[in-house]
């Protein structure tokens, strides 16, 4: 059963519409919230923009040749889980990012671009996601570990905090169906240490994906022989569910399942993509022609052997890791199609803007934006 939390409605509108954020020294001051280090960005002045890689002639159809990578906000410990709420009448929205280890929810504003607290604490909130009827739904993955829903008048309700009488480990991603179920990863990160919550021992025997039936509220693990599930999304006839396994053997990897007529049962384990180049993959997104947008950055593998470096033996990363940095596309069919260069790794993506078509990406410590011929799947 949903459980609400109540809360001060006055006190929830000013957390949210709480504090612009200004800039300067280095460090972006929040009032009433955090600190953090802020980074600088210079757009590029040329098109298209080199930070835009084609990787294949087919995602040119995709490119707009006048667009231009864009800094949205900075001055987070570690961004994640963006999600976009449209403004009414196809005015300009807003966006969500969960900054995690700040315990905190900033909101970028498309219309006036103020970069705000939305809410401070958030119960180390991850990943996001817009129901169908426009509330906030998040994977509060530490310390309350449950799925929440924010109503249109502020109060919280609970959805979920267990599975079979236990707690769950620590909810990390998030979506809506269209039948309106949520489905969601519950892997170990938010539990594994302090930097993004409290250390805790797992209560369940494996990390799952679960289905919440919007009918009844019961809880069904739909995978459970995956080792820390991390991003998922449905294809757009959602006839296929992707997630990735974060503790992918030898690689991280995004596996396909074929989702059955009665939209609950999944079968057909594929995988779908292989991070061979140490590639991070973490949140995903798909645009309505069923090409994956992805998160990418170095996973932080060091190398086997040591280096001379200054004079002593470092084990630097393997690869190139500033060379992976950014989103990577691939076709529906697993083909690389593009790479996104960002300044910084990218953990999670969604669409935005008034057309759908201003894919959002949360990067570390900031946030980034650009447009595009395509729009998101939902």
């Amino acid at each position: 059963m949903t459980r609400r939390t109540p809360t001060n409605r006055r006190q929830f509108i000013a957390t949210a519409a709480a504090t612009t954020a200004t800039v300067g020294s280095g460090l972006l001051s929040l009032a009433g919230g955090a600190s953090a280090q802020s980074f600088a960005f210079q757009p590029n002045q040329r098109y298209p923009d080199p930070a835009l890689q084609v990787l294949d002639p087919a995602f040119l159809k995709y490119r707009i040749y006048s667009s231009t990578l864009e800094q949205v906000g900075t001055g987070m410990r570690w961004a994640e889980g963006p999600v976009y709420f449209p403004g009414e009448n196809g005015a300009p929205g807003h966006v969500l990012v969960s900054d995690i280890p700040n315990n905190r929810i900033m909101k970028f504003d498309e219309k006036t671009g103020a970069f705000t607290v939305f809410r401070n604490p958030a119960n180390y909130a991850n990943g996001n996601t817009r129901d169908r009827q426009g509330r906030l739904v998040s994977c509060e993955h530490s310390v309350t570990r449950r799925i929440t829903r924010t109503e249109h008048d502020g109060r919280i309700a609970v959805l979920a905090d267990r599975f079979e009488g236990k707690r769950l480990n620590a909810p990390n991603d998030i979506v809506v169906k269209s039948d309106d179920s949520i489905w969601f990863t519950d892997p170990l990160f938010g539990i594994n240490g302090e930097w993004e919550g409290s250390r805790a021992k797992p209560e369940q025997a494996t990390t799952n994906v679960y289905r919440l039936d919007p009918a009844s509220g019961q809880l069904t693990a739909v995978i459970t022989d995956i080792v820390n599930p991390n991003g998922l999304a449905f294809s757009p006839d959602e006839k296929k569910l992707y997630v990735v396994e974060w503790k992918g053997t030898p690689n991280r990897s995004i596996w396909a399942y074929d989702v059955a007529a009665d939209g609950r049962s999944l079968s057909n384990k594929t995988k779908l993509i292989d991070a061979a180049d140490q590639g991070a993959l973490d949140g995903f997104r798909v645009d309505r022609d069923g090409n994956l947008w992805c998160g990418w950055g170095s996973n932080g593998a060091i190398a086997a052997e040591a280096v001379e470096q200054g004079g002593r033996k470092v084990y630097p990363l393997r690869g190139q890791p500033e060379a992976l940095d950014g989103v990577m596309v691939f076709s529906p069919a697993g083909k690389p199609l593009a790479h996104i260069r960002l300044p910084e790794r990218c953990a999670n993506l969604c669409w935005g803007g008034p057309k759908n078509n201003r894919l959002y990406m949360a990067s570390c410590h900031s946030l980034y934006a650009m447009y595009f011929e395509a729009h998101g799947a939902t």
